[in-house]
């Protein structure tokens, strides 16, 4: 199920009037923001470019109207001079407009100061209507200007997305003066889109994950909580040119702190099929109910992608946690510090021992072991299940353990609490985690003409090695579909004879896909076939 959220982020002021701060600001300060260069985000100031011997640009930014009567979003277009930020006089725009793929308009436009607002209202419209007016404030009667305000009304124009403009200046300090060479800026501003995903985990039950977008709207979220991994999907221009206008494409992922699974310690993204830099990823755990994961994918990494051979229709998403650091981690309510917890076995099971390894660590020493008392519980519900106090270990390579048996009848999530570390009552903090984990059960489909490899191979006419790649490709690609499997690790890469005479009795009908499948998770499970 998806939801979409009824306020967005801001990105900028809260009105019309902060607006106009934005546009005078610069007449004071020289903006932060001033020489940025950017597509795709919430503010855009273009290269200046020379008019009649003078540095001019285009600005753009966004806010919301009024967040709390309203979703309607500005986005404000005003010519300027470079050097002193001071709007132009009497420009005419020529603008062409888009939402994502939609097209909205293509008009002129007059204003006197240079600067024009457009507010877009989400109505249920047949077609996307344009009305105008001019807006005087306290601001603009100060300084003697008018702001343009221009009202795009059409079905969900408010809710954020990724807004194109074609700018073409054709006048500018004067209406008469025509120029030879219309100025030309193509330009995108980003308005942040959240949905929100709800979904029935086998182990954590109902959750749900927010996806907020700087970028363009998502479509085809899932979530596989056998592998934990995170996908969707987003348009986008896969060129030099629209690469080169795009600063930065941002995503973030809302996760609640009750859903275990995914309070790792670290995410990787591939984009179609493309792994990412680390880098590129950033957990805030400083709130009370959830941990923000911020992807920031700049240039270099859009490039890498495309220079890999992407020739897909938009950005397909592949978030999972990170394998080579399999732990888990939460920051205390106080923020001072980080806790990174395992476990052994991986899989903990009722009535049987658990060893719990865990790290203390300092947020503001860059997260390094620090030695601190602390008082450890494992709990579910009221019921105390262990507990132990200590002194945290400041090694690197040792880490904290507590070692115990699972009573026989707790099942289900249970919490690692972590409490009064340096005595502190603040500083605590709590990981769900689960016993007897349950597995979603996918079905198991084998399409017949995977019949003939299997036969062929038993008859030898194809050797192992070709064997094991065919049955490879085929389950990563989803055409075999078998349930989840642990994979080990072997050196061995013999194939046992019962699977070969397997294969032969599948291809002849004489046993069903359960029992073939079933030689294939014996081939994952010792390593030989890879997934």
């Amino acid at each position: 199920m998806e939801k979409k959220f009824a306020k967005k982020i801001q990105t900028s002021g809260h009105n019309l009037k902060n607006l106009f701060l934005l546009l005078l600001l610069p007449l004071l300060f020289v903006s932060a923001l001033g020489s940025a260069f950017g597509h795709g985000v919430g503010s855009e100031t273009f290269p200046p470019v020379n008019l009649d011997g003078k540095q001019v640009t285009v600005e753009l930014s966004s806010s919301q109207s009024d967040p709390e009567t309203s979703d309607d979003q500005q986005i404000s277009i005003s010519m300027i001079d470079f050097d002193s930020k001071i709007t132009l006089r009497d420009v005419t725009f020529h603008i062409k407009a888009e939402k994502g793929s939609q097209f909205l308009f293509e008009q002129e436009f007059k204003a006197d100061n240079g600067f024009l607002v457009f507010n877009f209202v989400s109505e249920e419209t047949d077609s996307i209507v344009i009305e105008e007016e001019s807006e005087s404030n306290v601001f603009g009667s100060l300084l003697g200007l008018d702001s343009r305000l221009i009202h795009v009304k059409g079905p969900k124009l408010s809710e954020g997305g990724l807004y194109k403009f074609d700018i073409t200046i054709l006048t500018a300090d004067g209406y008469s003066k025509t120029l030879d060479e219309p100025l030309v800026f193509n330009a995108g501003i980003s308005i942040a889109q959240t949905t929100r995903h709800d979904f029935v985990d086998p182990n954590f039950g109902d959750q749900n994950i927010h996806v907020v977008t700087y970028y363009d709207e998502i479509s085809d979220f899932e979530y596989n909580p056998d592998s934990k991994e995170i996908s969707y999907s987003m348009p986008f221009e896969w060129s030099r040119t629209n690469i080169n206008q795009t600063s930065v494409v941002h995503e973030e992922l809302v996760i609640p702190k009750a859903f275990g699974d995914l309070l790792v310690s670290g995410f990787t993204m591939h984009i179609n099929g493309v792994q990412l830099s680390e880098d590129i990823a950033t957990i805030d755990d400083f709130f009370a109910d959830g941990r923000i994961v911020h992807f920031i994918i700049y240039q270099q990494e859009l490039l890498r992608v495309l220079e890999n051979g992407s020739n897909e229709n938009g950005m397909n998403f592949l978030i999972t946690p990170d394998r080579d650091y399999p732990h888990l981690s939460s920051v205390t309510e106080n923020g001072q510090f980080r806790i990174l917890a395992s476990w052994e076995p991986e899989n903990l099971q009722s009535g049987s021992g658990a060893k719990i390894l865990f790290d203390v660590t300092d947020v503001f020493l860059k997260n390094k072991p620090v030695s601190t008392n602390y008082d450890f519980s494992v709990t579910q519900n009221d019921n105390v299940i262990y507990q132990q106090s200590g002194i945290s270990t400041d090694s690197r390579e040792e880490h904290n353990v507590a070692e115990f048996v699972i009573p026989e009848d707790v099942t289900g999530i249970v919490h690692l609490n972590f409490r009064n570390l340096d005595n502190n009552d603040l500083a605590r903090t709590s990981i769900p985690i689960v016993i007897d984990r349950v597995t979603s059960q996918k079905e198991i489909t084998i399409p017949d003409w995977i019949r003939n490899n299997a036969l062929w191979w038993s008859e030898e006419q194809i050797d192992d090695t070709t064997f094991v790649q065919g049955i490879e490709y085929l389950i990563k690609n989803d055409i075999i579909v078998i349930p989840p499997t642990q994979q080990g690790d072997s050196s061995s890469q013999e194939i046992p004879s019962w699977i070969r005479n397997n294969a032969a009795w599948w291809a002849a009908g004489q046993i069903d896909d359960q029992t073939f499948v079933q030689g294939l998770e014996y081939l994952i499970q010792k390593g030989i076939i890879r997934v």
